[in-house]
Parts: structure tokens; sequence; C-alpha cells
């Protein structure tokens, strides 16, 4: 392991965080606030990023269990670094309660610990949403658009956090690719900002809402999330950018070099669409009943479905009232997720179609024994390494789902309540049902609970291995 190369790059990332801080400080600025605690941790941040980068080691190289090192740690890193301006202003007081709400924000979850959301200044409101936005396409794709590094090293790097069950490149060069997704990631955000404003939306309003939807975060400025502006036309602007932000950016890639063809051919994006309309079909048809007509009930399941699939987050009817039937097709949405190479979380409609597939090939070779089954996914078929990636990442799912239930039942809420808080974390939903829901927060967690869950939310964004290869100890070797 390169530990000094590691350093290196980690000092890097603290320093471009620091960078990052001027924009809510400015924020915080023009609304009077005071501003000293980003101030003291730029100041922090630049000390030990410059410490830790200072000299570049003659050893530059970069290798697969370095890349993964170098994203656990930059991820825990940034929220720990993060959590200051929280903790230092007094807007959050407990220090344990500021890093679950920045690793909150940074991993796109959604979920908080504040019950008075309006009381808090703008500036770290701001911050707030803003980790939703740097988060969402990805803290090291972020600093590898701004950063120049070798094309091995930037590989590793990439693979480690991409989320979906494989990573490829849009073009030859790693640092090319970056900055295209973040173009593209930019440049829909700007589009969104642009629908809200126009719908009436406040300007800040409107930009903080689309950091959020971009990221698939959920975090709001408003106590009642979306609800607050209650508008059917701010409600399906939402819906369809959740959405959109949903799809793997390759395929957007592939729509602005005009490859319609290709996107076209996207069995993920088909299977993804799909789930959508039978989700919004049978919810809507389930609550029926409680909104009287078809148009308010379409308007409200469309924007949760498309809200909980995409990881989002953002509320605008508390489903916690409707029909458990409803309740379980959400349930079963946050586990499915977004599309990979999105911004959104869950397992990822990839690897649920890869799955589904391979129980079919099972299921047939039982039947008949001598029959050769392929798993193919777009037409091709699946290799043998991803197909043992995914039932390994499947596997490893459940077992962290079940612990980590396991240790937050030490709280003593209804089973309901504690096992969706931990599945809502490690798919980065945000609310999860009962005291967690959508009117709730994780505020009446112990801190044991919190810091699992905390755990579970980079383990859920980091697609679970980086984070776990962390408590191996021969990770921390040299050889």
């Amino acid at each position: 392991m390169n530990i000094r190369m590691i350093r290196h790059i980690l000092g890097n990332i603290l320093r471009v965080e620091a960078v990052l801080l001027v924009l809510p400080a400015f924020v915080g600025a023009l609304y009077g606030e005071d501003i000293s605690a980003f101030a003291i941790t730029m100041g922090i941040l630049l000390v030990v990023g410059t410490a830790m980068s200072f000299r570049a080691p003659r050893n530059s190289a970069i290798y697969a269990r370095d890349g993964v090192m170098v994203v656990a740690l930059a991820w825990v890193l940034l929220s720990a670094f993060g959590a200051l301006p929280f903790f230092i202003s007094g807007a959050i007081p407990h220090y344990v309660d500021a890093f679950f709400e920045t690793v909150s924000g940074f991993t796109t979850t959604g979920s908080t610990i504040l019950v008075d959301i309006e009381a808090m200044p703008m500036g770290m409101l701001f911050w707030r949403s803003f980790t939703h936005w740097v988060g969402g396409m990805g803290v090291l794709v972020f600093v590898l658009a701004i950063i120049p590094l070798a094309e091995g090293r930037a590989m590793h790097l990439m693979r480690a956090e991409v989320p979906g069950p494989t990573v490829g490149k849009l073009v030859p060069r790693m640092r090319s690719t970056a900055k295209i997704l973040y173009g593209l990631y930019l440049a829909l955000t700007a589009a969104e900002v642009v629908f809200l404003v126009l719908g009436g939306m406040p300007f800040l309003d409107a930009v903080l809402a689309s950091f959020s939807t971009a990221g698939t975060g959920g975090f709001c400025i408003k106590n009642a999330s979306i609800a607050f502006y209650n508008s059917a036309y701010i409600d399906g602007v939402i819906t369809v950018f959740m959405i959109l932000f949903g799809i793997n950016f390759n395929l957007y890639y592939l729509i602005l070099i005009k490859d319609f063809k290709q996107a076209l051919k996207s069995e993920e994006l088909r299977w993804y669409l799909g789930i959508i309309v039978a989700a919004v079909a049978a919810i809507t048809i389930n609550i029926l009943g409680l909104y009287g007509n078809v148009v308010s009930a379409l308007r409200y399941s469309s924007f949760q479905v498309g809200s909980i699939i995409t990881t989002t987050g953002f509320i605008t009817a508390d489903y916690g009232q409707w029909p458990m039937f409803s309740q379980a097709v959400l349930c079963l949405l946050m586990v499915c997720g977004a599309c990979a190479g999105s911004t959104g979380g869950g397992i990822k409609t990839a690897r649920l179609v890869i799955l589904a597939k391979s129980m079919g090939r099972e299921i047939k070779q039982l039947v008949h024994p001598r029959s050769v089954g392929v798993v193919t996914l777009d037409g091709k078929p699946v290799d043998g390494d991803t197909l043992r990636g995914v039932n390994t990442f499947f596997a490893t799912y459940i077992a962290i789902l079940c612990l980590g239930t396991l240790v937050v039942s030490l709280d003593g809420l209804p089973f309901g309540d504690t096992f969706s808080s931990v599945l809502t974390c490690i798919n980065n939903v945000g609310p999860g049902l009962g005291v967690v829901g959508a009117v709730g927060n994780f505020s009446t967690l112990s801190y044991l609970s919190k810091g699992v869950l905390s755990f579970v939310m980079l383990a859920g964004r980091l697609e679970i291995f980086p984070m776990l290869m962390l408590l191996v100890p021969s990770m921390w070797s040299r050889k």
C-alpha cells in the first residue's frame, strides 16, 4: 500500500472541501449571519490538507486496494470535517448529530436529526443542501474533474466510488469522463432551477431544492419539505427531474453524441421506467379513496414513487397514513433504487435485473438439467465476475441490514420503525416509517444508533465493500 500517496490525495481532497465552504459562507454573509464557523473550518481544512499534501511522493502509483482506501477515507474525512460548521456554530450542538447530518448530506440520504429546519441559519441550510449536490455525482468524481491524476490511478478511484455492478469510461481519458459527467450534472441542475423559478419558487429555494433533487438527497429548507409550496406545477417539475437524475448518466452522453439507438437499447432503463409506471398505477388505485379523484391521487403517488425509487426522499404527503399496501410498495422501491451510474441509491435496477435473470436461469436448469443458460444485459452476456459480484453484494447487503436492525433495536422502537430506519439509510433514501417517517426524524435515536446508521449510510453510498474493507486489518498493511 502506498500510504504516502494516499495521504497526498486525501490532503488535496480536504483542501477542495475548504474551497467548497466559500459558497455557504458567502450566502451566510449575504443574510448578515455569523460566518466564523465556516472560516474556522476552512482554516482547519487548509492547514491539515496542506500538511498532508505539501510534498508529492516520488512513488505516485495507486493500485486497486489503495483506490478503495482513498475513497472510503475521503468520505469519512469529508463528513467529519464537514460537520464542524454545524457544531462550531451551535446550529447542531452535539457533534454526533452534526456528523450524522453531514454524512446524510454527502451520501445523499436525506435522513435528518433536525426538528425545526427553518430555524437554521441560511448559510448552514445552503451547506446542508450543497453536500447533496457534491456527493450526488461523487466526491472523487468531482475531484478528478479538477485535479489531474494519471489514468490508472483515476480509474481505481472511480471504480471504487461510482455506483453499479460495472464501471466504464465515456471517453478514453478518465479526467475527461469526469468533466463530461459533471457538465451534464450541472446542466440538468440549472434547467431544474429555471423551471422551479418559473413556477414561482424563490430563487434560493429553487437552487437548494435543485441541489437536493440532483443529488437525489431530499434535504429541504422547509419543515414540510416540498409540501410547503402546495403547487402541482412544482411537484410535477421535481417529479420529472428526480426520475431524470435516477437514470444512468452514460445514456445522457449517448444522447448528447446523438447515438439514440444505443441509448434506447438500455434494458435497465426499460425496467426502471416500467417499475415506476407499475408502482404509480398500483398506489394511485390504492389511495384513490383518500383523495377523492384520480388527478390528486396520481399527483401524490407519482411524486412519492419518484422520490422513493430514486432515493431522493422529498415529501408531499404523509404516506404513513396511506394503506399498508402502498407503504409496502414504497418499501420495495427503497430496496430497488435507481439506475447504476446515476445519483440514486438502493441496490440499483441493473443488479435486480441480473438477479432476476439469474433466478430464471437456475429454475430453467432445474427443469432442464442439460440446458445451458446465459444471463444477458442489453443483449450482451454478463461475465462470471459480475454475476459473482452481484450475488456477493446482495448477500452482504442483507447481512448489514440484519445487523444494523439488531443494533438499532436496542433503542426499543417498534420493529417497523427500527427496520425502516436501517433500510432507508442503507439505501440512502431518507425518511422511513413511523418515528423516522415522512413527518418524523432521527433525533430520538441514541448516539449508538446514529453512529451505526452513519456507517450504514456510507456503506450504502459506496456500494458496501469500501467501508467494510476499512475494518479489515490486512488492508492497513504496507505489503
